[in-house]
């Protein structure tokens, strides 16, 4: 920490707000190769659980890029840097009670690493395990074509390196299971592990 900071210590406690949301704030992690399908199973998740009675929100890697992290390029440093912004924020958003899910390649076993520091128990690495030849062949960016053809340098799977989970908290095949499949397991592990309370009525 730095020198001349003092944390300001919040009024509500984990408890009161769990009390309010009716679940646990936590942090649920998506990492896989690009064109595994982690944007698309976290918007998905975040419509299921929303409509189930959860309160959650989505990072995703192409959206933060855009905004908070708009200065990082796609070196080793800066690809580290952009997972230790968002494992920074995940962690406000469980801290404030929220479930925060989040859709980034992460590559580095050390960067999620650091981030499941900064979430402490509320993260859970989930492994969107698609091979690269299925997310090669779905290229919906264009961008292995891209990565292939060597107009994009430092491509994950291709030009960089993904070093895949070795005891994530679940793994999804979303290389030979549909979308809804891998979705329904998604909701199961929310559904055992952050189960759904009775919310308390606000104070007239």
């Amino acid at each position: 920490m730095q020198k001349n900071l003092t944390a300001v210590p919040h009024a509500l406690n984990a408890s009161q707000r769990a009390a309010h949301y009716g679940h646990r704030g936590a942090v649920l992690w998506l990492t896989g190769l690009p064109a595994s399908g982690k944007s698309s199973l976290a918007m998905a998740l975040e419509h299921a659980l929303t409509t189930l009675g959860y309160s959650c929100y989505v990072l995703d890697g192409d959206n933060i890029r855009n905004g908070l992290n708009a200065n990082l390029g796609f070196s080793p440093a800066d690809r580290s840097e952009n997972i230790r912004r968002v494992g920074e924020v995940a962690a406000l958003f469980a801290d404030a009670g929220l479930i925060c899910i989040t859709a980034f390649i992460s590559p580095y076993r050390a960067d999620r690493a650091r981030a499941r520091q900064s979430c402490g128990e509320a993260f859970h690495e989930i492994h969107v395990a698609a091979d690269l030849a299925t997310c090669e062949s779905r290229d919906p960016k264009g961008l292995y074509k891209k990565a292939r053809s060597g107009e994009l340098s430092e491509f994950t799977g291709i030009s960089a390196p993904y070093e895949t989970p070795e005891h994530p908290q679940l793994a999804i095949d979303s290389g030979h299971e549909s979308l809804a499949a891998c979705l329904q397991q998604l909701v199961a592990y929310v559904a055992r592990n952050l189960p759904l309370e009775t919310k308390c009525a606000p104070h007239a």
